[in-house]
Parts: structure tokens; sequence; C-alpha cells
């Protein structure tokens, strides 16, 4: 006989912090405060900027509402992670489903609220992205490219409500938040090569599954490919050679994601593409240091 033990309460907090993704709001973060103090500046007030009550109100609201996010992305798809991703579900687990909701919506409400107390355009932004995440959980992420390009909209608006308040340097802003568009839209669609099986289950629609993985390979050269022209036109349209130089810099890892890309056929290897994509993301952080 099977003796079910209640979790503790150290397994339900460690659960409760893979939930809301913790170090993926600790990025979240960082890229914030990274692009307020490197890229719009001036970065000799880098103290002022740290401590500066708009720029934390900013920070917090938008890592709210992403745990939120993260939240009703799991509340749906617990079937569809039992398969692909049995040992990473939480909600059932250690949190009651109506926990997880209510959770979801304290999150939200105060996201907002926050972002209100910010400006009204930052408001506007975090209405539209709550919004956005509902129907990407509830519907879109089945639906062959809508989900990826839903979150990689979502990653580049994290960067641009930051040039929303603090308009100075944008164009800059939105370079970077150009690249995380792509990298992020890249790393969505080889995580749906890698979870194929589970959302094959579930009737999923994703382009692994409408395409085969043959053809979203082919799509990814391409998407790739624009990805780095575009860079290098924005960097170029800006007059900014060290710009253009870290660009460079960046194709190495790019060049060793595509070569295993071309490799990769079992869920493992998709699995450390995905990773390798996230390496790829710190690295294009790091860059504004000399930006």
């Amino acid at each position: 006989m099977t003796i079910h033990r209640k979790p503790t309460s150290r397994a339900i907090f460690g659960g409760l912090l893979r939930l809301i993704r913790i170090r993926n709001l600790v990025i979240i973060v960082l890229t914030q405060y990274l692009a307020r103090i490197l890229l719009i500046g001036p970065r000799h007030e880098w103290r002022e900027q740290l401590f500066d009550p708009k720029m934390l109100l900013l920070s917090i609201s938008t890592v709210f509402i992403a745990a939120a996010g993260y939240i009703i992305n799991d509340y749906f798809d617990v079937k569809i992670d039992i398969v692909n991703k049995p040992e990473r579900v939480i909600i059932g687990r250690y949190l009651k489903r109506r926990v997880a909701m209510g959770a979801h919506q304290f999150l939200n409400v105060a996201g907002v609220f926050l972002g209100l107390l910010v400006s009204k355009w930052v408001f506007i932004v975090n209405v539209f992205s709550v919004t956005l995440l509902w129907f990407y959980s509830e519907r879109f992420k089945r639906l062959p490219f809508v989900g990826n390009a839903v979150v990689s909209i979502l990653t580049a608006l994290s960067l641009i409500v930051v040039s929303v308040v603090f308009p100075e340097n944008r164009h800059l802003v939105y370079i970077y938040a150009l690249f995380s568009f792509f990298i992020t839209l890249v790393r969505e669609i080889i995580k749906d090569m890698e979870d194929v099986r589970g959302d094959q289950a579930h009737r999923c629609r994703t382009l692994p599954i409408v395409w085969g993985i043959r053809r979203t390979k082919l799509f990814l050269y391409v998407l790739i490919a624009a990805f780095i022209v575009l860079l290098y036109l924005m960097a170029h349209s800006l007059n900014n050679l060290m710009l253009g130089w870290l660009f460079t810099f960046l194709l190495l890892p790019i060049a060793l994601l595509v070569y295993r890309l071309v490799m990769a056929d079992t869920r493992r290897e998709f699995a450390r593409l995905s990773g390798l994509c996230k390496i790829i993301m710190l690295l294009g952080l790091t860059t504004m240091l000399w930006a």
C-alpha cells in the first residue's frame, strides 16, 4: 500500500519558488536595472537610480505580473506538464488549485496598482500584459507560433516599459528589447520541440506538431538570420560602432546554437539548446556594460 505523505513547509515553500520561476524574476529585475543605469543613464548617478522609488515600483509591478503569469500558465498546464515535466508539477502537489488562483489574482491586482502609481502608461502596459498572459495560458500557447510570439512580446515589453518612464536613449533600449524578443522567440519554439510528446497528447497545435521538426528547424534558421541582420541594421542606424562589435562577439554562441540545432534530434538535446538560449540572453545583457 502506498503511503501519501503530506509535503513539509520547506517543500511547499520550495515548490512555490519554482512555481513563480524565482530565477527568471531575478533576471527581469536585473535586466530592468541594467537598462536604467547602463543604457538610459547617466551612469555616474547609479546610486540615485538604484534607489529611485519610481524605478523600484516599476520593477516590483513587472515582477508581480510575471509571477502571476507563471502561476496561471502552470494552472492551465497541469495535465500537459505531468507528461512533459512531471517532476516540476507544483499545483495539485504542493499548492491547491484555488490557492494558486488566489495568488494569481492578488499578484495581478497588486502589479497593476503599483504600475498606476508610476504612471498611467505603465498602468496601460500592465493591464495589456495581464490580459495577454491570461489568453496565452488559456488559449494562445496551443496555437502554432501565436503563443511563442506572445511570450516574446511580453519579454520585450519588460524592457520597453522602462523607456516609457525614462525616455532618454530609448532607441538603445529598443535594440535590446528586439534582442530579447528574438532570442526568446527562438527559445520558445525550441521548447515546443522539446515538449512535443505532451503537447500532442493534449491536442496542442504548436509549430513542431503542425510542421514537423524538420520544417520547424528551417524556420528557426531563417528567424536567426533575420535576427542577426536586424540587430546590425539597428546598430548601424544609431552609428554605434561599439554595439556592432558587441553583436559580433555574440555571433559565436549563436553559431554554436545553430550548429547544435542542426544536430539535435532528442528531447534532451532540445533541452540543452533551450539552456544555451538562456546563456545567449545573459551574454547579451552583459554587453550593456559597453554599449
